[in-house]
């Protein structure tokens, strides 16, 4: 029996595994930086493997494990992230979460509306397998199990970053790290991306200062909610009109929009938020030039206070070339997925991208629709994963992690 079919064999006998781990997170799910339940579950299981190393409190709740296999060589990492978001859910699963947690001072349901519960226990698996075939390992994996991803508060820290911060690429330093995401997409199917594959963001929070009066005499003051609905419609336009959207595709979202207590009061100030996404590092200073520049054309007009603050937030998940066209082989073979097929851009973001700045990185999306049923996107309080397609990604994890060491140290030879 070759190493696919050992690895297909150990993921069908453990797929059950996989799905009750990943119902049991889902059911308690937990924000950036309080995965503390997650985490215990996913160090005792780490433990009860035999892993050489189980580190936990990484980043605050961040759990690493060091797997040597029974051949020294190099050293590849895997990771999945762990937290949730604050969502009511809403899909009447038994197990759905019926969590309540406090997000930035607010009260609000907690759900796992990104499928990083689905990650967490992919991961789970691929180490379940791994090692029970230290044999075949020609060097180290290193498992990297995050919190926090989603982002923390504002004014906090954590996720890749911190992990980063912290040493989880060092001692013993990787040379490449693999990581999936699911989707809404083929079940089983894997998709990739070559260089550019999720985009940067950053965090937008734009303040419109006008004059308070009344809501009939708005001659008398300085209505911020007009110059509001000004900067809103003309910001769309930047990316459309303002930049060569042939070169790299970019966006601005308004996500929320906050002002005023009564319908006869013309309020002083607007506060909306928002996101910029990018994949072209000269077309974002672009981006920024030209929202400064509008803003301060609508200030002007109406007479207006307005500020921007930005707030950097991921860099653009940038696929290896080179690693990639080394991987390619092992993400073909026939008995990972359902298809593989090379995807689109997508204007998610992900702190994946914090690795591959660092180290070359392999990110990869995994389809999870169900035959027959509405797929909902991801961060829906309606987000479903079709358990079935799990098996794809712990099979496809587990290759990359055996192949990509079994190359390396062959090449050195």
């Amino acid at each position: 029996m070759n190493i696919e079919e050992c690895i297909e064999l150990k993921a069908k006998d453990i797929h059950k595994k996989v799905i009750s781990w990943r119902r049991d997170i889902h059911q308690h799910p937990e924000l950036g930086n309080l995965e503390f339940r997650t985490s215990r579950i996913v160090a005792e299981h780490l433990r009860a493997l035999g892993f050489d190393e189980v580190q936990t409190d990484v980043a605050y709740t961040g759990v690493v494990g060091i797997l040597k296999g029974n051949e020294e060589g190099p050293v590849v990492a895997l990771r999945a992230d762990m937290d949730a978001l604050p969502v009511t859910e809403e899909t009447g699963l038994p197990f759905a979460s019926k969590v309540r947690g406090k997000w930035r001072g607010k009260e609000v349901g907690v759900m796992h509306a990104c499928g990083h519960d689905a990650h967490t226990a992919i991961l789970m698996g691929v180490a379940e397998i791994l090692s029970g075939m230290r044999d075949e390992l020609q060097g180290v994996v290193k498992f990297i199990f995050q919190p926090c991803e989603e982002g923390p508060a504002i004014g906090d820290d954590g996720g890749a970053k911190l992990m980063i911060e912290e040493g989880v690429l060092e001692n013993p330093a990787p040379s490449a790290i693999f990581g999936l995401h699911v989707f809404p997409g083929p079940a089983g199917a894997i998709g990739y991306c070559s260089a550019g594959a999720m985009a940067s963001s950053h965090y937008m929070e734009i303040k419109i200062k006008g004059k308070q009066t009344h809501a009939g005499m708005p001659w008398q003051g300085v209505d911020s909610i007009v110059a509001a609905a000004q900067v809103v419609n003309n910001l769309q336009l930047i990316p459309s009109r303002m930049l060569n959207i042939t070169r790299a595709p970019s966006l601005i979202t308004v996500a929320t929009i906050h002002s005023g207590t009564a319908f006869n009061v013309i309020p002083e100030e607007v506060v909306m938020t928002g996101t910029l996404r990018c994949f072209d590092e000269e077309e974002e200073k672009k981006l920024i030039e030209e929202i400064n520049s509008m803003l301060d054309g609508i200030a002007t007009t109406f007479h207006a206070e307005i500020s921007l603050n930005l707030i950097s937030g991921y860099p653009v998940v940038y696929n290896d070339p080179n690693l990639l066209k080394k991987m390619l082989p092992t993400l073909n073979k026939r008995s990972l997925a359902t298809s593989v097929y090379e995807a689109l851009p997508m204007m998610g973001a992900e702190d994946f991208s914090y690795y591959q700045q660092k180290i070359p990185g392999l990110f990869f999306f995994l389809g999870i629709d169900t035959d027959g049923k509405e797929s909902f996107p991801n961060h829906s309080s309606k987000f479903t994963v079709n358990e079935d397609a799990l098996i794809s990604g712990v099979k496809t994890l587990a290759n990359l992690a055996v192949d990509y060491l079994r190359t390396l140290k062959n090449k050195d030879r």
